[in-house]
């Protein structure tokens, strides 16, 4: 069975996770379809974990190798007695020859095979085998309309390695994107499943990294990193002397707050204060200054009608935001 582990850190660019698939192909030797079947092997093990009782099986392929692991799921589920119904958008002659090969494969094994005739027959699991982290342009004609029905059918699904329609470096929905129960993702983390849309269109993620060796990764920096409850314990703030003055931490200046949105650095103000900011001072309109004394009275407030009434503030700054509530 393979490896499936606790999500990772780091988080990647659709062209770095190309960049590692070739590594663990041409630097590992790790035939691009063994790497196919593993992820079919580790979305078809995802499947039945979620849904035990699962019978019927919908898989939905495109063009490319993500079609692959939809087919090496169809093959299992196939050779596991479930009744299996593959539906194909784009030219089969498209397929790479990894995906190709798992698309014989399951056709030899008895498996069929039909296109998008604008409606989904019922089944228990919808299988998102559409699309990768290729996509670069809003979907179209029958690619969203079959993605709508998707979401329109209440059926539950899982996406194989990304939801079908996500931007895999930005997490924007391109025109209309899937949205997954469950999303079984390879190799590495994509930026865009915990970015915009991400979350909501990802469900539960689930990450395997096909058994890719950890020396792959070394040379790559990642876009991102997750933000981990541990690491947050680790890089907690230290303990502050008992005789520590506030001017000891740091003066902060905020400055925002136009006519009619006071409220922005009002709250901006209140989460410095909350996360360890030393003394806390604001430049907002004038207007504001009897509402925040009120509310915060132990934020530094000034009523700022020019630039002049600023330079002194940011004199005795070591950190400035600007921004909140500036439109």
């Amino acid at each position: 069975m393979p490896h499936m582990s606790v999500l990772p850190e780091n988080l990647f660019t659709a062209v770095q996770v190309r960049e590692l698939e070739r590594r663990a192909i041409e630097d590992a030797r790790i035939p691009e379809g063994t790497l196919m079947q593993r992820a079919g092997e580790a979305a078809w093990q995802q499947l039945k974990l979620q849904w035990p009782g699962a019978e019927r099986v919908l898989i939905l392929c495109g063009t490319g190798n993500n079609a692959g692991d939809g087919y090496v799921l169809a093959d299992r589920a196939l050779r596991e007695r479930l009744k299996v119904t593959v539906i194909t958008l784009g030219d089969r002659l498209r397929l790479p020859q990894a995906a190709s090969a798992a698309r014989g494969i399951f056709l030899k094994t008895g498996g069929k095979e039909q296109g998008f005739e604008g409606r989904l027959p019922a089944a228990d699991v919808i299988v998102d085998a559409l699309l990768g982290i290729g996509l670069d342009r809003a979907l179209g004609g029958e690619w969203l309309k079959l993605v709508k029905e998707v979401n329109a059918s209440q059926m539950p699904v899982l996406s194989i390695d990304i939801p079908s329609g996500l931007n895999a470096d930005t997490g924007m929905e391109m025109g209309a994107a899937i949205r997954a129960d469950l999303t079984v993702t390879y190799i590495a983390l994509k930026a865009g499943l915990f970015t915009g849309s991400g979350p909501e269109c990802s469900g539960l993620l689930r990450f395997d990294n096909l058994e890719a060796p950890s020396n792959l990764y070394g040379s790559l920096v990642p876009r991102a990193r997750r933000l981990r409850s541990a690491a947050m314990r680790e890089t907690a703030l230290p303990r502050r002397r008992r005789d520590a003055h506030k001017g000891d931490y740091g003066k902060l200046l905020i400055v925002g707050g136009d006519h009619g949105m006071g409220g922005a650095v009002r709250l901006a103000a209140e989460a410095a204060l909350r996360s360890g900011a030393g003394l806390v001072s604001v430049a907002t309109q004038a207007a504001h200054v009897t509402g925040f004394l009120s509310g915060l009275p132990e934020a530094m407030v000034h009523g700022v009608g020019s630039v002049d009434d600023l330079k002194p503030l940011l004199e005795k700054a070591t950190v400035v935001a600007v921004g909140p509530g500036l439109g």
